[in-house]
């Protein structure tokens, strides 16, 4: 498709807010927030490559009122704002790009083959742009807040490293997260799950090693062909899905990676493929799991491998739901301020995510059960673009997130971004 169409930047929302609104007053901070947003598009790190990004954004908390902890499990920032006695509320935004080269065509691409392709950059500069709000805006919350950025998240592994790291032991346990995530919605309308409705699905990453014997193309009888076994592979398992998953559940299987070998004349010694799992529930992500290991093993022995295949899970999340109690309150609160039409109901995706370790998903490692989670999607879409979509069906969709054209219409959506982040806490802040 086409690189979509933007305008340069702008900072005014579309419907005019009440004067003394959440909405009215982020414009207050829209200016650094845009700066920071622009900067961070402009330059982004891939996951555990974030220095510059982390520094970029402790630098903006501070700037905002925070005082900022950086290298927290690894590239992680905690900003911290206190308010007198109350509620601990947390806010949580990723640091880390994609290795995507961006063909988005804006005067701000990133141009050293990584790529906000996910908001990342927008969840950072909404983060800090509630905590400069919230600091002007003392009057109406008491407790404190915490600002995280979370190195790693499109590993699954920067959650736990900060976990790990001692994080609500050095900053307090959390009377809630909040977090909110860019998505191809309308800008100016957020999206809540329904109870029992699982936000983001299970998943797991997979490295898989096929050992082979290498040799000569010319001789491959005196070898064993690891690329071979490999497509082998590739091709069989598309029938966990198709064949061994039932109807009703939701199971994708990605191979994301294929590498081997050197050169065309010569038979590799080995063969590594990246398999990315998602489902519904945890059950049906166990029996994914089981199939691509007994695949990856009769394969491998199939082609007379000289010994077995490695199996590796790189990381692994569980699927996130969001506490109902919580979960309803901050919808008010966005309905409050957005209006009922603009929040909508979210069907369910099955993207991952490492936030649910921030609850209950880490407790067996990190001990600290019934810290509650809270977490909508943010529309990113501007209205000539969503009216195009609309009118021109399948093949004018908005580029979806993880693509070379994903561009959130900046001026039309980190005013809501930031009023969405702020309500939810303020919200959180009069619950205690």
């Amino acid at each position: 498709m086409n690189p979509p169409s933007h305008p340069s930047p702008a900072l005014p929302v579309s419907d005019a807010p009440a004067p003394d609104s959440l909405l009215a007053r982020a414009g207050e901070v829209l200016r650094p927030a845009l700066d920071l947003y622009l900067d961070l598009h402009a330059h982004p790190e891939t996951s555990g490559r974030e220095e510059r990004t982390a520094d970029r954004f402790a630098r903006s908390l501070e700037a905002a009122g925070c005082t900022a902890t950086r290298r927290v499990g690894g590239r992680g920032v905690v900003g911290v704002l206190r308010n007198g006695d109350g509620p601990r509320v947390w806010l949580r935004a990723e640091l880390d790009a994609l290795p995507i080269e961006e063909r988005t065509g804006l005067p701000y691409a990133s141009r050293n083959g990584a790529m906000h392709a996910c908001g990342h950059d927008l969840h950072l500069a909404a983060a800090t742009g509630a905590a400069g709000l919230l600091a002007r805006l003392t009057d109406r919350w008491r407790g404190t807040l915490v600002v995280v950025g979370q190195p790693a998240e499109e590993t699954l592994c920067g959650a736990e490293a900060m976990l790990g790291d001692g994080l609500y032991e050095r900053f307090g346990r959390p009377d809630v997260v909040l977090a909110q995530h860019a998505a191809p919605l309308p800008a100016g309308t957020v999206a809540h799950a329904p109870e029992r409705v699982p936000m983001t699905a299970a998943g797991a990453v997979l490295d898989v090693l096929l050992h082979g014997r290498g040799g000569h193309a010319a001789t491959p009888h005196l070898a064993v062909d690891p690329v071979v076994a490999a497509a082998s592979v590739v091709t069989r398992l598309q029938g966990v899905v198709a064949r061994e998953t039932a109807p009703a559940d939701q199971v994708t299987l990605t191979v994301g990676t294929l590498r081997a070998g050197t050169a065309a004349n010569v038979i590799p010694d080995e063969a590594r493929l990246g398999i990315a799992l998602r489902a519904a529930n945890e059950a049906s992500l166990e029996r994914a799991l089981s199939a691509v290991r007994r695949v990856v093993l009769a394969e491998s022995a199939a082609a007379g491998a000289p010994r077995e295949p490695e199996v590796t899970v790189a990381s692994r999340s569980a699927a996130l739901l969001c506490d109902p109690h919580h979960t309803a309150s901050v919808r008010r609160a966005h309905a409050a301020l957005l209006g009922a039409g603009r929040v909508l109901d979210w069907p369910g995706s099955m993207a991952t995510e490492d936030f649910p370790l921030f609850g209950d998903a880490g407790a067996p490692v990190h001990g600290l059960r019934g810290v509650p989670l809270v977490y909508w999607m943010l529309g990113v879409v501007g209205a000539r673009e969503w009216r195009q979509a609309a009118a021109g069906g399948a093949d004018a969709a908005p580029a979806p997130n993880h693509s070379p054209f994903f561009a959130p219409h900046i001026g039309s959506v980190l005013r809501p971004a930031i009023g969405a982040l702020a309500a939810a806490a303020v919200d959180r802040f009069a619950d205690g």
